[in-house]
């Protein structure tokens, strides 16, 4: 079971272990991770979920395909590494995977 470690925008983190075939989305909601709304619950259709990947999680987590990134159009502070959470799906592989959360979202 892949770990995911969130970092706020204070620093502050949180560890927690999820299940493969889940969205990063779905286990910040599930354990309550403070910064990540999904207003939209995990469609896309919205900028609630934005985070920030690690660099060193960049490559592994993949590149946003165009609906994603259409709508990062809307989120706050977006820099190279975001990406909506509903749309990283977690694998083995992501095992270890750093998450940043924005100060605020859209």
């Amino acid at each position: 079971m892949p770990k995911i470690t969130f970092i706020s925008h204070d620093g502050t983190s949180s560890e927690v272990e999820a299940p493969s075939g889940s969205t990063v989305m779905e286990i910040a909601v599930k354990n309550s991770i403070s910064g990540i709304e999904a207003e939209c619950g995990g469609a896309c259709a919205c900028a609630t979920c934005h985070v920030y990947v690690d660099d060193a999680w960049k490559e592994k987590t993949g590149e946003p395909q165009v609906m994603e990134e259409d709508m990062l159009d809307f989120a706050w502070e977006v820099q190279p590494n975001s990406r909506l959470s509903c749309q990283i799906k977690l694998t083995d592989d992501l095992d270890g995977l750093i998450i940043r959360v924005p100060k605020r979202q859209a």
